[in-house]
């Protein structure tokens, strides 16, 4: 069998699961190019380079709104407080909405259900991103007590968390794996700003996407796990468990925006329950 193992000793984030994805072997064209079955290339840019956290080196990515760009350029924390960083997204589509240029303001669930439907993405990924937008909605729901559909996002609405989300679900599609397995997750500690003000970390609709599954806290006094990352893991992983039972073929590093006492990274394992899987796997991709 082949196995995705997710190893959040610091967490996850939408951006840090893309960067850890690519750095595993995710043909970097492919995504760009399923991307842009979303037709919403005029209102960001992918940005992937190298880049290191206390001496580990992988990928780091940044998805940029085009029209905040100068909001974001000098933005280093740009996803890690990711509650404060959407508030500025609020009052840049509200700023802009009298020049016409109003596609950064929050869609709802609906809307962002029919860009996924109405996309030429293949039914495999419409289905895995649709599974995690519902994880955060109905968190976020159920947080700020409204029905589904009349939830006001501040995390789902905003144009990176739409790649982030349908991104993930291009890469573990291209990945094709047979089980995805994750450690515990660390959420981190302490207190974060957003639209509402100060909330605890972990933020109410993180906690409630990672209720049933293993987490760790306070590790460090930020928040290392947003309710991207917490979804993602919600609506794919079959097993959490620290006990790692199989040969490990290929390690990716995924790296944060933060830079903490231990290294702000995602790792993710690629590997094989037994031996023989690898052999029957390599077959397959050269037949």
């Amino acid at each position: 069998m082949k196995v995705l193992y997710y190893d959040c000793f610091c967490g996850i984030s939408g951006d840090m699961n893309l960067g850890a994805l690519l750095d595993l072997g995710v043909d970097e064209a492919y995504l760009r190019q399923e991307l842009s079955k979303l037709n919403l290339d005029v209102e960001y840019e992918l940005q992937v380079k190298k880049d290191s956290k206390k001496g580990i080196s992988g990928t780091r990515v940044d998805v940029v709104l085009k029209d905040a760009m100068h909001v974001h350029k000098h933005d280093d924390h740009h996803h890690d407080e990711h509650h404060e960083h959407h508030h500025h997204h609020e009052a840049q589509a509200d700023m802009e909405s009298d020049s016409g240029h109003t596609h950064h303001a929050h869609r709802n669930l609906k809307d962002i259900e029919n860009i996924v439907i109405n996309s030429s993405l293949n039914d495999r990924v419409k289905k895995v991103s649709l599974d995690i937008f519902m994880k955060v909605a109905e968190a976020e729901a159920k947080v700020h007590g409204k029905p589904l559909y009349e939830v006001h996002f501040h995390e789902v609405g905003a144009v990176d968390s739409i790649v982030d989300i349908v991104g993930a679900a291009v890469c573990l599609d291209y990945l094709q794996v047979d089980k995805i397995m994750a450690s515990s997750v660390q959420v981190g500690g302490g207190f974060v700003k957003c639209a509402h003000g100060i909330i605890p970390v972990p933020a109410p609709a993180t906690v409630e996407i990672l209720k049933n599954i293993p987490i760790k806290s306070g590790i460090v006094p930020f928040e290392t796990t947003t309710p991207t990352g917490a979804a993602i893991l919600a609506a794919n992983v079959d097993v959490f468990t620290d006990h790692i039972d199989f040969s490990i073929d290929k390690i990716g590093y995924g790296i944060g925006h933060r830079d903490l006492e231990i290294p702000n990274v995602l790792r993710i394992y690629l590997g094989y329950e037994n031996a023989s899987d690898k052999e029957t796997s390599q077959q397959k991709d050269r037949g």
